[in-house]
């Protein structure tokens, strides 16, 4: 089901207004995601839709933006996958409908395979133990919306007894009154650099039960052509993407503010707007942001519509997320560099936004990936 606009101007000026707080504080947004919770803003819609929102509400607060991205992808995931007939995960819609909160626990250190590999253990546990299900032990790094998810999206590596390994794709679930599962333990050790309203502690798996009926895949190791993997590729992508172009739109936004306010003594008080430099500096940053633009849509509606891009998929999809950030850092630069000193304050929001777009470097897929499948694309694979 497609849900109205939950953005109004008035509850957007209200996130902005919070997030310099949550950050000085390194403290999660638990208000604006009461406040879009109540908005439904946490409902399911098209990835076109959602991509302008995460957009928009990055250009207020980036933090909250990408702690929400979590959630809007496994929305993404299940409402793409039953569009093509595939109702494997159906019951996620029906979860978010009812509230829930989705994240991801899938990252891991040193676990350059992302989603075809893990360093996470999975055994069997038989209905003997009282129901069928999966047993996952390990650690997962950077679990965004530690404080607030009611469903966690894990993967972990199953040794099959005479086959191949295989990767088990699953979900575990907070209780109705906000308990953790058994086996299930956050560390607040997030004090990172930007992005600090996201929370995204450390979670430690120690024998954690995913039951049969919450597995949503599994698969051999190594890259697969699966629709469960592309889907989660598209919305995670497209939807990052989405944040840092947000992330842009508001630094050159303070740039321009910046420039028709501030004054030159050297030319007679005239504002930094008639600088020929700075003019060039911000045109050049608005045109190359205009350049995303066409690209988010474009691969957001053919997700939407279910087009086949076939191998090239992976490239642009990589490549749009590349893309967006490698952009969105170059405009933040140029906005401190045309905003001046007073811009070099670590209260002020600019100098925030250079902190939050330098942690786009870290989402998947990097730039070594993000190069290394557009040349398996242009070249084949390695020998």
């Amino acid at each position: 089901m497609e849900h109205a606009n939950s953005l109004s101007s008035e509850l957007l000026a209200r996130v902005r207004s919070r997030a310099a707080g949550y950050d000085e504080r390194n403290e999660f947004f638990a208000d604006d995601l009461d406040e879009l919770r109540r908005a439904g803003y946490l409902l399911p819609r098209g990835l076109e839709r959602a991509s302008n929102d995460q957009r928009l509400l990055a250009a207020h607060a980036p933090a909250t933006a990408l702690g929400l991205t979590m959630h809007l992808v496994w929305m993404g995931v299940a409402r793409d996958l039953a569009a093509g007939g595939d109702d494997s995960i159906a019951w996620v819609l029906d979860d978010i409908e009812a509230g829930e909160v989705f994240a991801f626990a899938l990252s891991e250190a040193g676990n350059d395979a992302v989603m075809t590999d893990s360093t996470t253990r999975v055994e069997r546990v038989d209905a003997a133990h009282g129901r069928g299900g999966w047993s996952f032990s390990g650690t997962k790094i950077m679990t965004t919306l530690s404080p607030a998810w009611t469903r966690l999206g894990v993967l972990g590596r199953y040794e099959r007894p005479g086959a191949g390994a295989q990767i088990v794709h699953g979900f575990l679930a907070r209780d109705a009154a906000g308990a953790l599962p058994a086996g299930v333990e956050i560390v607040p050790d997030w004090n990172a650099l930007g992005m600090r309203a996201t929370q995204s502690f450390t979670t430690k798996l120690d024998g954690a039960i995913v039951s049969d009926e919450r597995v949503s895949r599994i698969l051999p190791t190594g890259p697969q052509r699966d629709r469960f993997l592309l889907a989660i590729s598209a919305n995670f992508h497209s939807l990052i993407a989405s944040v840092y172009a947000g992330i842009a739109d508001r630094a050159l936004e303070l740039a321009v503010e910046s420039a028709q306010r501030r004054t030159r003594l050297s030319a007679e008080g005239a504002p930094y707007a008639h600088d020929p430099d700075t003019r060039r500096m911000l045109a050049s940053a608005a045109l190359e942001l205009d350049a995303l633009t066409p690209q988010l849509v474009a691969v957001a509606r053919d997700v939407d519509a279910g087009v086949d891009r076939g191998d090239r998929w992976q490239r642009d999809l990589v490549g749009l997320k590349h893309r967006a950030v490698e952009t969105a850092r170059r405009v933040v630069d140029v906005a401190m560099r045309a905003s001046g000193g007073g811009a070099y304050r670590a209260d002020g929001e600019l100098a925030r936004l250079q902190r939050d777009v330098l942690a786009g470097i870290y989402h998947p897929s990097d730039t070594e990936a993000a190069h290394a499948a557009v040349a398996a694309h242009l070249l084949g694979p390695l020998p």
